[in-house]
């Protein structure tokens, strides 16, 4: 790998134990969902996945966790399965896929016993029973996989897991894995014995610290004895537990407590430790700490554990954690967190850390350890924390909002047998990809944008998203970089039709032309109270032009044309968004809807969050309405039960949806030789939609 001044330190080889790794990028072991747990060997969509990280120079490659304790350890079906030995053969062929690349891997080991079944409404249970763990316990939050009463395991039962997961371990190894990865954070079954909340154990598994990490001590040697010394195991574990998040004031795991166990643990074999937390009621919020702070932190960061760095907004939350545990240990630190290259460097340079966990970012560009090495840093997709990938209300595959190549069993994009002339009309997203993907192909492509800048709906979106989480702006700015490097000729504030494009005698045309803004017909919407979105947009587009994304949402946490009661119309993903938006300005919120169900389009893990924000937000929702009718001191609407009810209001919003906008497309067919409708103009919906179809429309020409 080529060397970069700039990631000197994150490019450098290390080793964890015996194994050298190429670089100080280590790619975690979340899971990837495209197994399933009756295959035997690896399908495509797998192989394609991680040979494309293996090939894009990552330093060591963690390969998501194999149910080790079937069906108990498992609460989705998606996961191979690595508990008998005709398992190994299919892993062997995805481990040597790895290899090819000359890419170090590791397996990770966790086990769901403490989860719920199933762990997805939408899923089948893995087994019938309740989960297990060291204590009956269960919380009930939206937030979390543990509102059923776990079962306490009995002695042998405890002893028969730790059998299980070191013969999984021994497995990994004959199928050519250079070691094992123990997941002990979040609320897995091994946490579920090292924390006193939820070990209430008074036996030789519970009552003591020391007891508590008994059961993970008894793995670590056990694994070192079937699989050798030189066989090396990262733990990844939680410096702490917060129990305030659920009005708990007991005792949970503190960080004194994981002091104490890195120290227990390095002396039972660890080779390396990662360090994360756990919040209760707020499961992801652990791992992806950006999405702790979505909507609101849900207590004042002034009162998080002195340990957890907030500053960023999730970015580098463990790194103090990190640099404290590196005093007491002599194995190497791996921080994890939202951690950019830069931020990686940074840390590697003072010597807080030895390793920089990355996977959201390995998901956007596999080809990002590659890209830093060729001093080509704006050429990597960036990870705009969205939640996509953890998604699960469409289906358990994960896909990017970004790399639309994820979920698919091809990650290259080849040159075309023939260089084609390509028109994209439209500068969104659907059209800036289309744009890249197709000049990637080789294809010379002009993009025509009616307005004075690329992005489309991005930069209002990201002006009501808010930017401490999501970074629309770096999406346009990664897309425009691109398509420019690419050679694209973008041609803005010009609007074409059929007949100047018909002149440009293109081979193939892209539509990308988006939706239009619409008003919904309700009873008294042309009041003076309402403001209509095609009005919001108007106002808000000549300061974005002027200011930025970033200047203008500063402004309106300062001020906002409304007064201080506002109902919002529609209760999908942009009223909920609008709704969010305003509270955050100190509006006081009513959502109305005809709907049946809110939160239409709202990521399945954030909606629950949302749901429980809003009520503490004092919001109150009324789905399933039978009518609306706007009038001067607010809105009157008809309940599901019939009952007329006036909601005063200083203003109204509603919340329509984009129409397409197929006239372009329509009018094209027939006087070109081919021609494509993409994004809103073809179906309004989200932006991975618009990314995807981009994407693969150019690949096809």
């Amino acid at each position: 790998m080529a060397s970069n001044t700039r990631f000197k330190k994150l490019l450098e080889p290390y080793h964890i134990g015996p194994v050298k790794t190429r670089n100080r990028i280590y790619k975690t072991g979340a899971g990837m969902m495209c197994f399933h747990e009756d295959e035997l060997h690896m399908n495509p969509i797998t192989l394609a996945f991680y040979e494309a990280v293996a090939r894009g120079g990552v330093g060591l490659l963690v390969v998501e966790a194999p149910t080790l304790d079937y069906p108990r350890g498992a609460r989705w079906r998606e996961r191979y399965r690595m508990d008998d030995d005709k398992y190994i053969k299919g892993m062997s062929e995805l481990v040597n896929v790895i290899h090819k690349h000359g890419c170090p891997t590791f397996m990770q080991m966790e086990h769901d016993g403490p989860w719920q079944s199933p762990l997805f409404s939408n899923a089948p249970a893995t087994f019938d029973g309740p989960p297990i763990g060291a204590s009956p316990v269960k919380i009930d939050s939206p937030g979390d996989f543990h509102r059923d009463l776990i079962r306490e395991l009995t002695v042998p039962e405890i002893q028969e897991v730790v059998t299980k997961c070191c013969n999984a371990a021994l497995r990994a190894q004959k199928a050519g894995f250079d070691g094992v990865d123990i997941n002990a954070g979040s609320s897995h079954i091994f946490n579920n014995f090292l924390s006193p909340f939820w070990n209430r154990r008074q036996d030789e598994y519970g009552g003591t610290p020391e007891k508590r990490a008994r059961f993970l001590v008894e793995i670590l040697r056990g694994i070192k004895k079937l699989c050798g010394q030189d066989f090396p195991i990262v733990v990844c574990m939680n410096g702490f537990e917060m129990g305030r998040t659920i009005n708990y004031d007991g005792k949970c795991l503190i960080f004194e407590d994981a002091k104490r166990n890195v120290q227990i643990f390095q002396e039972a074999g660890a080779d390396a430790f990662m360090i994360r937390n756990s919040w209760l009621g707020y499961h992801v919020g652990g791992f992806l700490p950006d999405q702790l702070f979505y909507p609101e932190p849900p207590i004042p960061v002034k009162e998080f554990p002195k340990e957890y760095n907030w500053r960023g907004w999730g970015a580098g939350a463990n790194i103090y954690m990190v640099e404290e545990i590196k005093k007491l240990v002599s194995v190497p630190l791996i921080a994890v967190g939202k951690i950019s290259p830069e931020l990686g460097e940074k840390y590697l340079s003072e010597g807080k850390a030895d390793f920089i966990g990355m996977h959201r970012a390995l998901m956007c560009d596999p080809e990002l350890p590659h890209k830093l090495a060729e001093g080509r840093p704006e050429d990597i997709a960036p990870c705009t924390a969205c939640g996509t990938c953890l998604d699960q209300s469409v289906s358990f595959l994960r896909h990017c909002r970004i790399n639309a190549a994820l979920g698919t069993d091809n990650y290259t994009v080849g040159k075309a047998r023939k260089a084609k002339k390509v028109v994209v009309v439209g500068g969104g997203p659907a059209g800036m990809e289309a744009a890249r993907v197709a000049a990637l192909r080789g294809h010379k492509v002009t993009l025509y944008e009616k307005t004075r800048q690329l992005g489309g709906l991005l930069p209002m979106a990201a002006v009501v998203k808010g930017l401490e989480i999501e970074d629309l702006p770096n999406m346009v700015r990664y897309l425009k970089t691109q398509i420019d490097k690419l050679g694209v000729k973008t041609v803005l504030g010009t609007e074409v039709d059929s007949s100047i494009i018909k002149k440009m005698k293109p081979d193939a045309v892209i539509v990308a032309t988006g939706g239009t803004l619409t008003v919904p017909e309700i009873p008294g919407i042309n009041n003076k109270n309402v403001i209509t979105t095609p009005a919001l947009h108007s106002k808000v587009k000549s300061y974005l032009r002027s200011l930025g994304p970033k200047a203008v949402e500063r402004l309106t946490k300062l001020w906002v044309p409304m007064g201080k009661k506002v109902v919002v119309i529609g209760s999908g993903l942009h009223g909920c968004e609008v709704a969010e938006f305003l509270i955050k300005r100190g509006k006081t919120v009513t959502i109305v809807d005809t709907a049946e169900k809110p939160g239409e389009g709202v990521i399945d893990f954030r909606f629950g969050l949302l749901m429980d924000w809003f009520t503490k937000k004092g919001v109150t929702m009324i789905i399933g309405v039978k009518s609306i009718e706007i009038i001067d001191k607010g809105v009157v609407i008809t309940t599901k039960e019939g009952k007329k009810q006036t909601i005063e209001a200083d203003n109204i919003v509603p919340t329509a949806p984009l129409a397409p906008n197929t006239a372009l497309f329509k009018s094209l067919k027939g006087k070109v030789p081919k021609v494509y409708a993409i994004g809103d103009c073809k179906e309004p919906r989200m932006i991975v939609d618009a990314i995807r179809e981009g994407y693969h429309t150019a690949r096809t020409i």
